[in-house]
């Protein structure tokens, strides 16, 4: 069996007494890319916060988080994230998983030049011998993320490159000390139709050369059916439906699933030529109702689903949670 590179079991997220997250399982194998799909709210982002331990001192999280990194010294680097201390969090950040965030100039320091905080990466986590192999090491990565004039872009500051140019800045940070899992948290959501394509393409390329992980989280259907081979939907601190990519978007179980792709261009079957919508809203973190959290906006829903749904499937990896799933056809 292929090892995991991050493996999430039972995972709760609390502020106060409010759960924002419950029961999330998450595994990603090595060499696998997993798509994380839901609206906003729906949990995404807390997720991947806190696989990298980096949930904010008022969220209380319990269950289980493991990262595994690639052998170091025929040693394999195995970290327990909800039970380490900060100084075995900050030598697993960019060094076993790495994460590329949406908004590039939130992520890249505004004061140092581009080589430099690419630099920066390989010499706190000494994947190289000095800082000259570091900063030769950089620019060798810009060109590999597309970057023209290399050389040039590592002397240049972030305000001075385009927002596609930055999130290639980003990427190519992230991918420096060959992480055992890259996670993608909407990379791509400012940029335009071409750029996009190019940093999906650098993202890809880049976890199978190294035969890292990937999770990549988005709103975007048509890109996890690109880039994915697994999906998991989340919907209200949940996730409700899992599996392969193909399997779930052409026989969808979970009603909020089916709203998902009615709702998205990968859905254009309707009659009237119209595309189907999802009634009212997400409610905010930890207001979701008992029982199916999404039964406040389910068609379907009855009495029956003001109780938990059980989990209907082979494991954490493949199944669906509704009372009252879509006919498989």
């Amino acid at each position: 069996m292929t090892a995991d590179v991050v493996r999430v079991r039972d995972l709760v997220v609390t502020v106060g007494a409010k759960p924002l997250l419950v029961d999330v399982d998450v595994t990603v194998h090595r060499g696998e890319r997993v798509g994380l799909i839901g609206e906003s709210g729906s949990g995404k982002s807390l997720t991947a916060l806190a696989i990298m331990g980096l949930l904010p001192e008022d969220l209380i999280p319990a269950g289980s988080v493991v990262v595994t990194g690639h052998s170091g010294g025929g040693v394999q680097r195995v970290t327990s994230v909800l039970e380490a201390g900060e100084p075995a969090l900050a030598a697993m950040r960019g060094r076993d998983v790495a994460m590329v965030f949406q908004e590039p100039m939130t992520a890249l320091n505004p004061t140092m030049r581009v080589g430099a905080q690419v630099a920066e990466i390989m010499t706190i986590h000494r994947t190289v011998p000095d800082r000259g192999a570091a900063a030769r090491r950089a620019v060798e990565l810009l060109d590999r993320v597309g970057l023209p004039d290399p050389a040039d872009a590592a002397r240049a500051y972030p305000h001075q490159l385009s927002g596609g140019q930055r999130q290639r800045v980003v990427v190519a940070m992230a991918l420096a000390n060959d992480p055992a899992l890259l996670i993608c948290d909407e990379p791509t959501t400012a940029l335009d139709v071409t750029v996009q394509a190019l940093v999906l393409d650098l993202v890809v390329r880049g976890v199978e050369a190294r035969d890292a992980g990937l999770l990549f989280i988005t709103h975007d259907l048509a890109v996890v059916a690109s880039v994915c081979e697994r999906v998991l939907v989340m919907y209200g601190g949940r996730v409700v439906e899992a599996g392969e990519v193909q399997e779930v978007f052409t026989r969808p179980r979970h009603r909020y699933t089916r709203g998902l792709i009615g709702a998205s261009d990968l859905d254009l079957t309707r009659p009237d030529g119209k595309l189907y919508t999802i009634q009212g809203s997400v409610p905010s973190s930890g207001r979701f109702p008992a029982g199916c959290v999404f039964r406040n906006r389910c068609t379907h829903a009855t009495t029956e689903c003001e109780s938990l749904p059980p989990w209907q499937g082979s494991g954490p990896e493949q199944g669906f949670a509704c009372w009252h799933p879509v006919m498989a056809s």
